[in-house]
């Protein structure tokens, strides 16, 4: 390893460990050692101490032990003349700085230093688990820590957006020379946020750590990894986060020591200026440190050292094109034009057609297209008729093609998708249109990914848009009727109706020891794949992610155990669960990767269950957060009274049927309740609780479990007569 990048390293480390020291001995003196300290919604504590050390730090004085293990892992600085094979010492020290930068930047939560104006600060459990789909399905390649600051606005502009168009998720902060990659996107109007994969960190070194902490609790989340499992944890983010750094600017003492601790994780580091490199592999899976000058090939160079796969789509529209904007928001002051919602009639309809009656490849509008609106006037109808021929084709696969129309539609930079069928919403940003968008390239990037995507039942796609109000009116009806029709037959399906079920293994290169087993009433537990979805998944790619997996023989009926799902669980858990019940909390439940939009828990106190999604940050009466219920319940592990489901297995007539159903639901968050309203009602109904919905307790009724009891009690809530959970 090179001296000069040793000596760097160790300066860097002494330096940040030193601060962290005389922060924390601040304060001690003015809060106390009893003072608490955390980050926002999560619960792993301080996440990298939390995996590596197993340390739980609450307060002030659960620091200090922290602290001291980073000082023991300090290494002295090189001297002059003595060489030494310095890759230990540096190593050890990055993970000191690690530790240390933790370390300031829990303390700035308690002094209210953080997050900085326009940065997301520290990432919460809630955003990991809400963006898991993505990891695992390949939406995201990748990700991407940008320190520093770019020659000018223009480069850091393009080499933000050539990692967009590879679906890699940025985190930018940091600065050099006196500025920040930050400022130079804001100057330039750059979205960012989650939604945009551009997410900025903070404008110093050390809250980088940030990220860094982000990816470590992948291993605890998805990987099962027990906290104090240091090298597990380690290896676990070198081979399945498919991380690295990129440093624009200047490399300081502390850049090369957060480097260093990066390079720990298996992530490599990239820079544009002439810094001496470390090509040995072994810790990285490639090179560690390298060099590349040249800003039009930093982002290759940054994918070909990190061994990232990407996929980036290349469509014939004037617009960049990439899942990084599928979250990207065009505001009214930005829109040139804009169809759906409240201002104007607009739908959108996919529907199978024979062979010989569709022409692959065309598209056609009728009426006018955007360049030709009424003065003062953005608003026009739009009906999308997409029509499909395969010889794998089924009607079944409709509304699952066409539920992509959302996705494909937003993939394009300066285009908003919202909602689906007729209660859609598109606008065109005024960026887009000067740039030649026009309406007609919808029905491109239509025909473009339904063949990317689906090639395998599809042989031809034939598109029309229509824009003019007489046209849309008058195929609407016939759009409803089949969306009638679909329901209908969705709705119909049950789990004694069919013979197989889908396995879902996406989540596993997260999770190697999480199966998702979909039936028709029991979807995925990230609520994004249903039993229809894994069948056209299973058409589309044989050998993919989604399998057929027959019942076989039933075990126990009650519970939802069947001989061959068993086995199947069995052999695709790497022998780690022997049995799963589908129907059951209890005994064998079905495992979670991590990604769940909700987390059911047993309340032994009230013979009932509560329910809680992931984008509800308060108590509940479990005594526990969501955050903190998901700690326990992620990785792949079978965790008797928890469960990760998709928030709409609630309203299943299969939701913890061996224990009740939905009649030992006695909790759930307010924002939750309203979301399912309609269709609860719907189930209490056919459960003969016409008035249940209102017997099931919110927040605004009780966040513990003696305020719960109370008001079950009042309500006559059926769990509290049912027999016992436990």
């Amino acid at each position: 390893m090179s001296k000069i990048v040793a000596e760097a390293v160790i300066r860097g480390a002494h330096d940040i460990v030193k601060e962290a020291s005389l922060f924390l001995d601040k304060a001690i003196k003015e809060n106390g050692v009893d003072e608490k300290i955390e980050f926002p919604s999560t619960a792993f504590y301080l996440p990298m101490a939390n995996a590596l050390l197993n340390a739980k730090a609450e307060k002030l004085k659960d620091l200090i032990p922290i602290l001291e293990h980073a000082k023991s892992l300090l290494p002295q600085v090189p001297s002059e003349k003595l060489w030494l094979p310095y890759l230990g010492d540096a190593l050890n020290a990055g993970m000191a700085t690690l530790f240390s930068e933790e370390i300031i930047m829990a303390l700035r939560y308690l002094y209210a230093e953080e997050p900085q104006k326009d940065c997301n600060g520290f990432f919460t459990d809630t955003i990991m688990r809400t963006l898991g789909i993505q990891l695992v399905d390949g939406r995201m390649a990748g990700f991407a820590a940008i320190l520093g600051a770019a020659p000018d606005n223009k480069t850091a502009v393009e080499i933000v957006r050539a990692l967009q168009q590879r679906n890699i998720l940025t985190f930018v902060g940091s600065s050099a020379n006196g500025r920040s990659i930050i400022d130079q996107l804001l100057e330039e109007n750059v979205q960012m946020g989650w939604d945009n994969y551009i997410v900025p960190y903070g404008r110093d070194t050390v809250s980088a750590i940030y990220p860094l902490n982000w990816a470590i609790r992948s291993a605890l989340t998805f990987g099962g990894i027990k906290a104090g499992q240091a090298q597990k944890c380690l290896m676990y983010t070198k081979e399945r986060v498919f991380a690295f750094g990129l440093v624009l600017g200047p490399l300081d003492d502390r850049k090369y020591a957060t480097g260093a601790g990066a390079i720990n994780m298996g992530f490599p580091i990239i820079a544009d200026t002439d810094i001496p490199e470390i090509k040995p592999s072994g810790i990285t899976t490639y090179e560690a440190l390298v060099k590349e000058l040249d800003h039009k090939k930093i982002v290759p160079r940054c994918i070909e050292v990190r061994g990232v796969k990407v996929k980036v789509s290349t469509i014939e529209i004037p617009l960049p094109y990439s899942a990084a904007f599928e979250g990207e928001r065009v505001r009214r002051e930005q829109m040139h034009a804009e169809f759906g919602s409240k201002a104007s009639l607009a739908f959108e309809f996919l529907y199978t057609k024979p062979l010989n009656e569709i022409e692959d490849g065309k598209i056609k509008l009728v009426g006018n297209d955007i360049d030709v609106l009424p003065a003062g006037q953005k608003s026009m109808p739009l009906a999308i008729i997409v029509e499909v021929a395969g010889r794998k084709m089924q009607k079944d696969f409709e509304p699952i093609l066409e539920r992509q129309i959302h996705r494909f539609v937003n993939y394009a930079m300066g285009l908003m998708h919202v909602g689906q069928r007729n209660m859609n919403w598109i606008r065109i940003s005024k960026d887009s249109y000067e740039k030649g968008f026009r309406i007609k390239h919808i029905g491109t990037i239509l025909h473009s990914m339904i063949h990317q995507e689906y090639s395998a039942i599809v042989d031809k796609v034939q598109v029309t848009l229509y824009t003019g109000k007489e046209d849309v009116e008058r195929l609407l009806p016939l759009a409803l009727k089949a969306y009638g029709e679909r329901d209908e037959r969705l709705g119909g399906m049950t789990d004694e109706s069919v013979d197989i079920f889908y396995s879902c293994l996406l989540c596993q290169s997260f999770a190697p020891n999480h199966v998702c087993i979909i039936t028709p009433e029991r979807l995925g537990l990230c609520g994004a794949y249903s039993w229809l979805d894994g069948k056209a998944s299973y058409e589309i790619t044989p050998t993919g992610p989604n399998q057929p997996v027959s019942k076989g023989q039933v075990l126990d009926q009650e519970k939802g155990q069947w001989e061959n799902i068993n086995s199947f669980v069995y052999n695709k858990t790497n022998k780690s669960v022997q049995s799963v019940s589908m129907y059951s909390i209890i005994d064998f439940p079905q495992t979670s990767c991590g990604c769940f939009e909700c987390i059911v828990a047993i309340i032994p106190e009230v013979n009932g269950v509560m329910v809680v999604h992931r984008d509800y940050s308060g108590m509940t009466p479990s005594g526990m957060s969501f955050t903190t219920l998901a700690g326990s319940v992620g990785g792949g592990v079978q965790t008797p009274g928890f469960l990760g489901v998709g928030k709409l297995y609630l309203i299943s007539r299969k939701f913890i049927s061996a224990e009740g159903g939905l009649k030992r639901l006695v909790w759930m968050p307010k924002e939750l309740k309203d979301v399912l309203s309609d269709k609860l009602k719907t189930r209490c109904a056919e459960i003969g609780e016409p008035d249940f919905l209102d017997k099931i307790a919110d927040e605004t009724i009780a966040t513990d479990a003696s305020q719960l009891i109370e008001y079950l009690k009042k309500v006559n809530h059926p769990a509290l007569t049912m027999p016992s959970l436990v």
